[in-house]
């Protein structure tokens, strides 16, 4: 059992990543205030010392905690730390992105450094909370006007007046870029940027206020496990409590080559004798999203490598070796970050990928992955230069790239590095939607005026005979996302689109169903009945399984007109989705026999 501690927005994305398990876990809060619906976990409210706290862990068989509060609820980090060292559960931390701390702002430890900061007759607006009133009615004493700004909210209005605060001292959050006063010096905490930190240090400049950031103190549980990101505390959940997952996540190839570039690069600077420093094990990874992940990476004669992870996502990319070296070419552009592939990295072929053909088939979001990282490690490591060369090989590339879909989509000699999000979610659909959307794009940019989605290689086989002169480029696999598949030939302004289907998706599609996945859509046997029934055809389906066995029992001469209303119906629900484009359907059986839109 996973027990939570929450209530702010790094405790409802906690609840996100786990309630995609499926399993029950505890979410507690101290004042059961947080809107938020859960699903598979289960609320507890109210504050909790040491001992409540063990006695709960005990009682309730929890094996690890996840602590997402608020980086300054200190008391109840040191409650959470104990607690954890007597029991010796484990800890992830879900901890705030931060930006940078900025020189031109006044950073503090702690309040007692305030009346040093300010003058007499001086105004200070505290947007440090409620609960920081007390700390800061000091000032008042010293002839410094203090408003506090809090949350509208009874409770906290009243905790305000009963730590002597008036009712003209008080103004509420509406929201992060508002001002409510005017005031000489403005006292934020370091709340990371879910606390809206960047947008009230904005407004405060605009209004020419002094900014005074009183700094988050430290995490007081030297052994816990620090995530700052979704992707972050999954991967941390599944390594310390693998079981809590059915499925676990993977990395995609992107990230894989942006740790060995990291590595790479770390090795490189201690041959140049810049660095005595150890090389690690594990790189930090920044993500597109903006968290930061720890990767594990290896080395060899003068390169690092990074073994790929599928997670349980069905890849054949799993357990290939991502390699990175690094050179430094001279006289180039001093800001460059040279990026190229080598051994089993392939080649752009076609037009409508990210860069041009003959260029390696690195997409774009790994470039910008690999160059970001890079520009953090310089900002650490200050011997790293400007202008570096990062060459990406996979050994046994181009023997592996036979089984994917890059030779259709025109990739030659190896795989593609690839990967938006920088992690692969097990049978992920986000990432099957957007392998569709690139064959789409492919398929526009190879010239075709038609393109041909099929839900597999079955159907393909059987529609290509109808289109031979049509290049591979335009024959596409949607799988079970008919609606989605659509959808981008109409954004993608394809003239003509043709759907082969075969007879097990077609009735679910005939019902509207245009993700015909089982775990959405089932076969509706009174719904077949219905098209019998439209079509004059009587027959008794009520022991049947699957669709196809349709084909088996309806008399071969009403074979066609049944056909012909299944398509009717398909056709209804699909060509709203391109009405400006032609659309072709495709009714296929078992044997390759084409019923077609008439």
């Amino acid at each position: 059992m996973i027990l939570v501690f929450g209530g702010t927005t790094e405790g409802r994305k906690a609840a996100e990543v786990l309630e995609e398990a499926g399993a029950s876990y505890f979410y507690s809060t101290k004042t059961g205030e947080q809107d938020l619906v859960l699903h598979h976990g289960r609320r507890i409210d109210g504050a909790l010392d040491a001992d409540a706290m063990q006695d709960f862990c005990v009682h309730h068989g929890v094996r690890l905690i996840v602590d997402a509060t608020h980086p300054f609820a200190q008391r109840l980090h040191e409650t959470i730390a104990t607690v954890t060292v007597r029991l010796q559960i484990p800890v992830i931390r879900y901890e705030r992105i931060y930006p940078e701390r900025a020189s031109e702002l006044t950073w503090i430890d702690d309040y007692s450094e305030l009346p040093a900061l300010l003058t007499p007759s001086s105004t200070l607006l505290a947007t440090t909370g409620v609960q920081s009133i007390g700390k800061l009615k000091p000032l008042e004493d010293l002839g410094i006007k203090v408003y506090y700004r809090i949350l509208p909210r009874e409770s906290s209005v009243a905790l305000a007046k009963a730590q002597g605060a008036t009712t003209d001292q008080l103004c509420y959050y509406e929201s992060s870029s508002q001002i409510d006063t005017n005031a000489d010096a403005i006292l934020l905490k370091e709340s990371g940027l879910s606390g809206g930190f960047i947008e009230k240090v904005n407004v405060a400049k605009e209004h020419g206020m002094r900014i005074i950031v009183l700094k988050r103190p430290a995490y007081p549980h030297a052994e816990a496990y620090s995530v700052n990101g979704p992707y972050g505390l999954r991967r941390a959940v599944e390594k310390l409590l693998p079981e809590f997952f059915p499925l676990h996540s993977g990395l995609t190839t992107g990230t894989c080559a942006t740790a060995a570039a990291m590595a790479a690069t770390m090795q490189w600077l201690r041959q140049q004798g810049e660095s005595q420093s150890v090389l690690p094990s594990e790189v930090p990874v920044r993500l597109p999203n903006g968290e930061t992940i720890s990767v594990t990476v290896g080395y060899g004669d003068n390169y690092a490598y990074c073994i790929k992870e599928a997670g349980d996502d069905p890849d054949v990319t799993n357990g290939i070796e991502v390699r990175a070296t690094v050179s430094q070419e001279h006289g180039k552009n001093a800001a460059d970050i040279t990026i190229k592939g080598g051994e089993g990295v392939g080649t752009f072929t076609l037009p409508g990928f990210d860069y041009p053909p003959g260029s390696p088939a690195i997409n774009k979001a790994p470039r910008e992955m690999i160059r970001e990282n890079l520009r953090l490690l310089r900002q650490a490591q200050s011997a790293v230069p400007d202008a570096l060369t990062i060459t990406i090989s996979v050994p046994h590339g181009a023997e592996i790239a036979q089984r994917t879909f890059n030779p259709r989509l025109g990739i030659e000699g190896g795989i593609s590095i690839i990967g938006v999000s920088g992690i692969v979610k097990p049978f992920s659909e986000e990432a099957f939607i957007e392998s569709i959307r690139k064959c789409m794009t492919v398929a526009k940019a190879s010239g075709s005026e038609r393109v041909v989605i099929n839900s597999g290689g079955k159907s393909e086989r059987f529609v290509k005979e109808r289109y031979p002169d049509l290049p591979k480029q335009a024959f596409v696999e949607y799988g079970n996302y008919i609606g989605e598949t659509l959808n981008m030939a109409r954004e993608l302004d394809i003239p003509k689109i043709t759907l082969g289907v075969m007879l097990g998706k077609a009735v679910k599609l005939a019902q509207g169903h245009l993700d015909t996945h089982s775990r959405r859509a089932t076969m509706d046997k009174d719904f077949v009945g219905q098209l019998l029934s439209e079509s004059g055809i009587t027959l008794d389906i009520s022991t049947f399984t699957l669709a196809r066995e349709l084909w088996e029992h309806i008399p071969e001469e009403q074979q066609a007109t049944f056909a012909q209303t299944v398509i009717a119906h398909c056709y209804e629900h699909c060509k709203p989705l391109i009405p400006n484009n032609e659309l072709t359907i495709f009714l296929i059986n078992d044997n390759g026999k084409i019923y077609e839109t008439v």
